[in-house]
């Protein structure tokens, strides 16, 4: 069994990592994003790849401005990697740019850490680290991380809850693309505790990097906890290899339908990150916790409140 993950100078080049995204150019003015998304469909239903998903010509007549945006987004999250029929990228670019837009940002640097937000903790990165609560693809960091699993090409079950999906659709489809350029280059599924990174396309943050976390299906065991902790050292020794990298926002990496309790996986999560934070003083700036759910924030908070994380 393989357990060897592809380094990032195996691959970097392969995915034109350091390129900034630029989206293509669209012509002004700008047509309606609903009008966007039925020409979307529209040069999609020649696509074998999103027929045999299921899109049928003309699949969006009759349908209302919210339901054809969600076919959209369930016929792109099924299809799998390959090019886009001519002129498809030009048409998401122009929709998935102007839907960033309208969610808004929320700056990191304006994020208080969790010294601010938590005087009295005893966390040692209190000063280094933030806590926030909200959604991932709208957080402006310089990185963000995504749950994923050991395919690492994103969800592809139709408008399913979890962060993969989330990030892949917010993204684009040029994110899974990638994502196969790296698989197939390394040959064999990801392992668990490892990381890859792409660059965020649409999304507000530059990077986006890629773990699988542990799968709990049962007892919360040691070698669980092992393999969570080494999820965040690997994201974030990743995210110190590239320059210019200063910022990294992590979700709650297994605690979705990997099973893994919130607590524990909140108290293992604050633990790896201080713990690198004190072995690379100067190389970040900021790492947030981000978290969606009032469980999830609860689960930090309680950690935070009742004393440093157990090493």
């Amino acid at each position: 069994m393989h357990t060897t993950a592809l380094p990032l100078d195996a691959y970097s080049t392969a995915i034109a990592l350091a390129e900034p995204f630029r989206p293509s150019a669209r012509q002004t003015p700008a047509p309606r994003p609903a009008d966007l998304v039925r020409e979307a469909l529209g040069l999609l239903g020649i696509d074998p790849t999103a027929v045999r998903a299921g899109l049928r010509s003309g699949a969006a007549d009759g349908l209302d401005d919210d339901a054809a945006r969600r076919l959209l987004r369930a016929v792109l999250t099924v299809r799998g990697p390959g090019r886009l029929p001519d002129g498809v990228a030009r048409v998401l670019d122009a929709l998935l740019t102007g839907e960033r837009l309208a969610r808004g940002t929320t700056d990191v640097a304006s994020l208080p850490t969790l010294r601010d937000t938590f005087p009295d903790t005893s966390y040692p990165a209190a000063d280094r680290t933030a806590l926030w609560q909200g959604d991932l693809t709208t957080l402006a960091a310089d990185a963000v991380v995504n749950a994923a699993n050991s395919a690492l090409l994103g969800c592809f079950v139709p408008m399913h809850r979890c962060i993969d999906n989330a990030i892949h659709a917010a993204a684009g489809p040029r994110l899974r693309a990638d994502c196969h350029t790296i698989m197939s280059l390394q040959g064999h599924p990801e392992p668990t505790g490892t990381a890859k990174i792409t660059r965020g396309y649409h999304l507000p943050a530059r990077y986006v990097l890629h773990t699988v976390g542990p799968i709990v299906d049962g007892p919360l065991l040691p070698q669980h906890e092992q393999a969570l902790a080494a999820s965040y050292r690997a994201c974030l020794d990743l995210a110190a290899e590239v320059d210019g990298l200063r910022t990294v926002a992590f979700c709650g990496i297994s605690t979705g339908v990997f099973g893994y309790p919130r607590m524990p996986a909140a108290r293992t999560a604050l633990d790896a990150v201080a713990d690198w934070l004190d072995r690379h003083p100067a190389r970040l700036d900021r790492v947030v916790f981000n978290v969606y759910t009032d469980d999830d924030h609860a689960a930090y908070v309680r950690a935070l409140t009742e004393g440093i994380p157990s090493r």
